[in-house]
């Protein structure tokens, strides 16, 4: 996982979850309801029609797309891109999560699930994008400079 942790990337993971366990419209082959499309949806605030008809313009999935990916380009997918990266996002974590494939957030999931994960099924990708939402909720923490509550010396008489 490569991503920069921030409040922001940690919200768009969990409307991206909250939205697609309320029963979005999700379709793994479509460039806009799938994994990564989803997610863009969260990002960008474009429809998943916009997103798709984008990706057209260009040929591949997700993970081609990412690959050829060029901030030059004027492309508007590649726009899109540069939004979600924009926001903390890195090319590796969206190439993952079109697979659910991150090892650290994986390794976050009960083992008896892990190993039964889909990547084209709605439930399994809530499951992921929480619990990434959740690891990188915990880096952040972490992060935290805490003030130091030890007890200050005694001035010696």
């Amino acid at each position: 996982m490569t991503s920069r942790v921030s409040l922001s990337l940690i919200q768009a993971l969990r409307d991206t979850a909250r939205r697609l366990a309320a029963e979005a419209p999700y379709q793994w082959g479509h460039m806009g309801s799938c994994n990564c499309g989803h997610l863009a949806q969260t990002v960008t605030r474009l429809t998943k029609a916009e997103i798709h008809t984008q990706a057209l313009q260009r040929y591949g999935d997700w993970e081609r797309q990412l690959v050829d990916y060029c901030p030059t380009s004027g492309l508007p997918f590649d726009q899109t891109i540069d939004e979600m990266l924009a926001l903390g996002f890195s090319r590796e974590d969206l190439t993952h999560l079109e697979k659910l494939g991150d090892p650290a957030v994986r390794h976050g999931i009960p083992f008896e699930r892990r190993n039964a994960l889909r990547h084209n099924q709605r439930d399994d990708v809530v499951l992921y994008l929480r619990t990434w939402a959740d690891l990188l909720e915990r880096q952040l923490v972490e992060a935290l400079p805490l003030p130091n509550f030890a007890e200050p010396a005694l001035a010696e008489a």
